[in-house]
């Protein structure tokens, strides 16, 4: 059973999920990619393509360096570019409820405890927030912030309308809701599994590392930071099929390849 023996009540309190391999298990991103490929709508080299970078920036580091996260931006900002923001919107019919089978029965439990306190909750992911919102509704919760693309008249321009929400990114966007709610962080929650949300983790006054990777377990242990294991061989599973693939270089592969759906519809229409 999930200890929970570290939460405190009151009513400005938030508790910040990272989602890919803490909210829920695996990743979104491959979700997004992957059910379009399966309906014909992406070409296999395309996705195989995209799946291979993805790893590829990540086995180049551990995908917090300021290279492989613009590589990241750049490539979720290409794959966006010119597509109808209403075309994005509609592909949530079909991923939304595959994303609500992968979250982790623990992370339901931490929810509703967070819930019954008064608490606020949000999902933060790198992930485009055409993903993170919807399911962050669905859950229940308060919001999903992620990574925003600017839309001129209904079309996205390949530029960043806020931060791109991965490492320090989602410190300004967790303090940017902060303002806006009233929260005092030092009283907040967040959870991860990874070391690249160290910046959010410090961020508030109680971290909780999930399932964490080598580097932040030593964190957390070094720092006496919770420590939460969720369905452990899942994890390991995961790990083992994806070699340690980051949630933003995901996010940048399994986001353009589930982009060409929209643009195929576009040059259909």
């Amino acid at each position: 059973m999930t200890d929970v023996s570290w939460y405190r009540t009151g009513s400005q309190q938030a508790a910040f999920f990272d989602l890919d391999r803490t909210l829920i298990s695996g990743s979104s991103a491959f979700v997004y990619g992957v059910a379009a490929w399966r309906n014909d709508m992406v070409p296999t080299l395309r996705f195989a393509r995209d799946a291979a970078g993805a790893i590829a920036f990540k086995l180049r580091g551990d995908g917090g360096d300021e290279e492989t996260v613009a590589k990241v931006r750049e490539r979720i900002l290409r794959a966006v570019t010119g597509v109808q923001q209403q075309d994005m919107a509609a592909l949530n019919e079909t991923i939304v409820p595959k994303l609500l089978g992968k979250v982790r029965p623990e992370a339901k439990k931490l929810l509703e405890s967070h819930h019954h306190r008064g608490h606020h909750t949000y999902i933060v992911s790198a992930a485009p927030v055409e993903i993170v919102e919807p399911l962050a509704q669905a859950l229940g919760m308060s919001a999903g912030l992620g990574t925003r693309a600017l839309v001129r008249d209904g079309v996205y321009t390949g530029e960043l309308s806020g931060p791109f929400c991965y490492g320090p990114g989602k410190v300004e966007a967790i303090e940017e809701v902060a303002v806006e709610e009233g929260f005092d962080l030092s009283r907040c929650y967040a959870y991860s599994d990874s070391a690249s949300d160290l910046p959010m983790l410090e961020a508030v006054g109680h971290p909780v590392a999930v399932n964490p990777d080598a580097r932040l377990g030593s964190a957390a242990a070094e720092r006496g930071w919770p420590v939460v294991i969720f369905r452990r061989r899942t994890k390991q599973v995961v790990r083992r099929s994806t070699a340690g693939v980051g949630a933003a270089a995901l996010a940048g592969a399994g986001f353009a390849a589930g982009v060409q759906v929209g643009k195929r519809h576009l040059n259909a229409g």
